[in-house]
């Protein structure tokens, strides 16, 4: 069999993708919210067992020299001699997905087996629909060639180009920008530490819109309609429900975008490609934003006495 180049692993994680968008569709009749077990990550849902049965089922069928790393995976499977490590987030968004209330993501992508997540070179995510959804979106890339973006009518089939544009907006005036802060615990600091940031930029009118999945933020940055978003929750309490690996393994699209992920101290993101690291971050539509915003940011977070963890 040929080698799988970073092209080629592109086209594979949009394959998988597809076809679990499609177990999800067919899946919408199940309880969706029943919940099915516990793992190191996260709660196991009923619609997350499903799509997990999907994955290792796929791999087994179309690539394996992988070692598979997935949220719902006990440990990670390895098929053949690996060549590369693949992560898997069958459904990001799950909460949201099973209540109807918004478009959950298929996110998968690549590294050469061993690297970490600065190390991915090819990524997708797949949009995995409402039922009263009739469209859905997909964005991918290899690492250094820009996004490849489609929409797809889920009646036909058809699949036709999307034009993504992160915000060139430099400022967060009259757009939408967010602290995430979907649970009780930390919620007070992070909002202490939201309010300050807008209060040091002197923005006044700024919206909020707290999409409840790492994808969803990405996407929101990706197609122009959100300026910032932070994810703080592993920095204000450690023992928080926290982004793992598996939640931004395609960060590097927003990249591919032309749109900033970091750190919330301005640095590259790194972990290893594993279920259970703790990862806070910091997406910015465009580089004027990460510099203005990233940096007002870092000094609320160390006057907090939220400096980097290994500082």
């Amino acid at each position: 069999m040929p080698a799988v180049d970073a092209e080629e692993a592109r086209r594979r994680l949009c394959a998988l993708g597809d076809v679990l968008q499609d177990t999800v569709i067919a899946a919408r009749g199940m309880d969706m919210a029943a919940v099915e077990g516990e793992t190191a990550a996260d709660t196991v849902y009923g619609i997350d067992r499903v799509t997990d049965e999907a994955l290792v089922e796929w791999f087994a069928a179309h690539w394996t020299d992988v070692k598979l790393v997935s949220e719902g995976l006990d440990e990670p499977v390895v098929l053949g001699e690996p060549a590369w490590t693949v992560i898997v987030d069958t459904v990001d968004g799950t909460r949201g997905l099973m209540y109807d209330k918004r478009s959950a993501w298929a996110l998968a992508a690549a590294a050469p087996h061993g690297g970490r997540l600065g190390d991915i070179v090819a990524a997708a995510m797949t949009e995995l629909p409402t039922t009263k959804q009739g469209l859905v979106d997909q964005v991918s890339a290899v690492r250094g060639r820009g996004l490849v973006a489609e929409r797809v009518d889920l009646r036909t089939g058809d699949r036709a180009p999307l034009e993504l544009s992160p915000s060139d907006a430099t400022d967060l005036e009259h757009g939408f920008a967010q602290v995430a802060k979907f649970f009780p615990p930390g919620k007070a600091d992070l909002v202490a530490i939201e309010a300050a940031v807008f209060d040091h930029l002197g923005a006044t009118v700024v919206f909020d819109d707290e999409y409840l999945c790492s994808g969803g933020q990405l996407y929101e940055l990706l197609a122009g309609r959100d300026r910032f978003t932070a994810e703080l929750r592993p920095v204000v309490d450690p023992a928080a429900l926290a982004c793992h690996p598996y939640d931004l393994c395609t960060a590097m699209l927003l990249e591919e975008g032309g749109g900033v992920v970091t750190d919330p101290w301005g640095r590259p993101l790194d972990a290893p490609l594993d279920t259970t690291t703790p990862i806070a971050w910091v997406g910015f539509a465009n580089p004027a934003l990460a510099r203005r915003v990233g940096g007002v940011l870092n000094d609320v977070l160390r006057d907090a006495g939220f400096g980097p963890p290994d500082a």
